[in-house]
Parts: structure tokens; C-alpha cells; sequence
């Protein structure tokens, strides 16, 4: 991973590369950023320049040995932990092959993409993973270089896992970088929070969003949509960009018309066309839903100027704002949170959309 493979965040690869040339690199980092953030990738990026035989004054050359062996996340120098099933038999060795396929085809990806790709339920990261950090980080450098331990999503470290941990995060062996990448540092212990240095990465901008989707091939009417949805969250662009061609606005606003003229039949034909649906796209339908539910609030409170809408979906926000009771907001984002909660977890799809749509009725007039 190099920081050129990186849309945007100019300012933050700034950061890190004048750090190392100053060698003002802090032995424990914090990548901290939301879902869909560039958190992991700047990690890796940093990572593969702090170790570069070759680096250039911006990048990690990307074709030096020790480039090679990290882009294939196969340096020997290099550990990562992660969540897993945990347990003594199960740690994050035992899934290293399907990591290193993750970060290299996802690296935007979240733990529901990571959870869904082992075939668990739920993660966290085990006491034993400590020990066994703790006993390879007492060996020596193999190459002779940094020795990276990555930890993603540190804020599923365990109380136990965490403070087996403490000591050698704050005074590490020689030439040992921690660098940790969450989404959620307030979940953190504070424990570990004193111990590292924060680095926020923010959302991707709009236009670094869009930018990316052209390359990808998406149209420009597509990317503008897709961009807006996204809100800054790169993975979940990616993963509207591959659903199928149903249209989210259309569908979004035949279900309102349904729902507005409590059409029981319609809702019910609407229900079984949405347990057609792969499960990413039943979530986005929802996550699109929530996303429009909040542009209606905008608009419904005179906020016409921060609304970020194409015209064909404005037109539709303008005209539900006059008859929705707005007052119901807040418990209508919370029934469609509900609805990806239970899509998540494997519900039957038709009758989590019937459920919502039957609840959603009483809370739109």
C-alpha cells in the first residue's frame, strides 16, 4: 500500500511522512476514524514507508524487498492482530490467509465485511493474542529494519487482553512501532488511550468519493448518487456501486407512497421484492431510507441550502417534507437502525421491511 494508492487526505500523508524524516514517529499511533474512513490504509501506507529501503520525499518506493513482502502483508517483521472467535486454538495466526485477502481486496472494509468473511458471528481479541505479541516481540528483528505490530480495532480488545498489554505498549523493544486503527476511540480504555499518540483521519471529502467511483468505471449520474449516500463513508460507496441496478430512489419512493396511503397489499408485494435482495442491498435500501428521512428533516426546517440532493431526488424531499411529521424523527431513524440490526443478524428479510413498513405509517403522518 502506498500513499498514492490513496484517494485524497493529502494533509494527513503529509503528516506522516514529515514525521519520519524528522524521526518524530511516536512508538504507539492511533489511526482513529469512522466506518469507511482511509484509517487502515494510511496505516499501511506509513507502515511500508517507515520500513522502505528506497523511499522517495512523498512515498514508500513499492519496489524494494521490504515493499514487496509488506504489500503482500507477508513481512516477517510485520505482525497484525484482529478480532476472531478467540479462544486458545483461535487466534489472529489461524486467519492470517483470509486477512491478508481482506486488507488487500477491502482495505475500507468494516467488521461486519471482516466477521462475514471468517464465518463468525461475533469478534474480539483474546488475552492469548497478548501473550503470544509479547513473546514474539522478545525475538529480533528479522531484516534488520522497524519491527509493525498492527492491532485493528483495538476498541474489541478484551479488559484482560488490554492490560497484558500495557506495559509493553508504553516502552516497547527498540525499533517497535504500535500502530492501531479504530473507528471507535471512544470505546477505548483509557488505560490505553494514555499510551498513544492520535492520529484522526477524517471522512473522505465528497469529491475524493466521486473521483474514485469514475475510476471505477461508475458513471457520472451514478457516482454524483452513490457520493451522497455514501456521506464521506468510501466502503459503503463501494458496496452500492456493486449492487445490482434496482434503483435505490425509486424503490425508496414507491415504499413511501405505500406506506403514506397505508397500501396493505402494495406494502406486502413491496416486502417480497425486498427479500429478493442480497443482504448488502436490503441494508443499503435502509441506510438510503435514513439517509433521505434526514434530508426531509433539513428541508422540512427551512434547511433547503444544506440539503445535498440530485434534482430528481430534491423534487421528491420538497414535496414529502409538506405532509411528514417531522416530530417523528428521531424514533424513525431508530426503527430503520433497527431494520439493519435485524438484517445484520439474519431476520427474514420481508417480514423486517412488513414490520417496518407497518410501524413506519403511524410515525410518517
Amino acid at each position: 500500500m502506498r500513499f498514492s494508492d490513496i484517494i485524497g487526505l493529502e494533509e494527513q500523508k503529509a503528516t506522516l511522512v514529515s514525521a519520519v524524516k524528522k524521526n518524530h514517529v511516536a512508538h504507539a499511533q492511533l489511526f482513529h476514524g469512522s466506518e469507511g474512513s482511509g484509517n487502515l490504509a494510511l496505516a499501511l501506507a506509513f507502515g511500508a514507508y517507515v520500513n522502505c529501503e528506497n523511499p522517495t520525499e512523498t512515498d514508500s518506493c513499492g519496489a524494494c524487498a521490504a515493499c514487496s513482502k509488506i504489500d503482500k502483508l507477508a513481512h516477517p517483521d510485520v505482525s497484525f492482530i484482529f478480532p476472531t472467535a478467540g479462544g486458545k486454538k483461535i487466534s489472529s495466526e489461524t486467519f492470517m490467509a483470509e486477512w491478508r485477502s481482506f486488507a488487500q481486496e477491502n482495505v475500507y472494509g468494516n467488521l461486519t465485511d471482516w466477521l462475514e468473511k471468517i464465518e463468525i458471528k461475533q469478534g474480539n481479541i483474546p488475552v492469548e493474542e497478548a501473550r503470544k505479541l509479547i513473546q514474539n516481540l522478545s525475538l529480533k528483528s528479522y531484516e534488520g529494519g522497524y519491527k509493525l505490530v498492527y492491532i485493528w480495532l483495538p476498541e474489541l480488545l478484551s479488559i484482560s487482553t488490554a492490560n497484558a498489554i500495557l506495559k509493553i505498549l508504553e516502552e516497547p523493544p527498540g525499533k517497535t512501532f504500535f500502530l492501531l486503527v479504530c473507528n471507535n476511540s471512544q470505546s477505548l480504555l483509557t488505560t490505553i488511550l494514555s499510551r498513544v499518540q492520535r492520529f484522526a483521519v477524517p471522512k473522505f471529502r465528497d469529491e475524493d468519493v466521486k473521483a474514485y467511483l469514475l475510476r471505477k468505471g461508475i458513471t457520472e449520474d451514478r457516482a454524483k448518487e452513490l457520493t451522497i449516500l455514501a456521506n464521506g463513508n468510501l466502503n459503503k460507496a463501494i458496496k452500492q456501486s456493486s449492487s445490482n441496478n434496482t434503483n435505490e430512489h425509486d424503490w425508496f419512493a414507491g415504499w413511501m407512497r405505500f406506506c403514506y396511503a397505508f397500501n396493505l397489499t402494495e406494502l406486502v408485494n413491496c416486502s417480497e421484492e425486498f427479500d429478493s435482495f442480497s443482504k448488502e442491498q436490503q441494508k443499503n435500501m435502509l441506510e438510503y431510507s435514513l439517509t433521505i428521512f434526514r434530508e426531509i428533516f433539513l428541508v422540512a426546517g427551512g434547511n433547503d441550502n444544506l440539503v445535498k440532493l440530485e434534482q430528481k431526488q430534491l423534487e421528491f424531499v420538497q414535496k414529502f417534507s409538506k405532509v411528514f411529521n417531522i416530530n417523528n424523527l428521531q424514533k424513525i431513524s431508530e426503527l430503520m437502525d433497527e431494520g439493519i440490526f435485524h438484517i445484520e443478524r439474519n431476520v427474514r428479510a420481508k417480514m423486517v421491511l412488513l414490520d417496518t413498513s407497518l410501524k413506519l405509517a403511524r410515525l410518517i403522518k
